[in-house]
């Protein structure tokens, strides 16, 4: 399998098509990614959406968020996501990779992210990546109903 990586950089129905087959695979009750909110995933300084691609078909997604407080900049992976039909070989490891070169490139001290016990190989991926697991509690405030 020969797959590659790269940042999305501009809106394309291909796109947004691979990103409603890939989501529902990270979350059942995530709503389809709107075209307004893709292009403003895309628009977004904060925000680098990554795509692992194999021939012509998108296998999978990373969104890396950058962002700088006073004590530096700050790196958050979110919403990892690989196909199905692929998992197992290695494209969470090259997106995974890609991410934390990147954060490194924009001057970010260290690479956060959070993943549910339940995802046992992504935490696997973690672990073999050099992630640590912190003793940290993480709170939630939701604001929607």
């Amino acid at each position: 399998m020969s797959v590659s990586v790269h940042i999305a950089t501009e809106f394309s129905p291909e796109l947004l098509a691979a990103l409603h087959h890939l989501v529902p695979q990270l979350s059942s009750t995530a709503s389809p990614v709107t075209e307004a909110e893709l292009r403003a995933i895309l628009d977004a300084d904060a925000t680098t959406l990554l795509v692992a691609v194999e021939g012509d078909r998108i296998v999978g997604t990373l969104t890396l968020v950058l962002f700088p407080i006073p004590t530096g900049v700050r790196a958050w992976i979110e919403d990892v996501i690989v196909d199905e039909s692929v998992r197992g070989q290695g494209v969470g490891e090259l997106l995974t990779n890609f991410a934390i070169t990147r954060a490194q490139e924009r001057g970010a001290k260290s690479v956060d992210l959070t993943s549910r016990p339940t995802r046992e190989a992504a935490n696997r991926l973690y672990v073999r990546a050099g992630f640590e697991l912190r003793e940290t509690n993480v709170y939630r405030f939701s604001l929607e109903g």
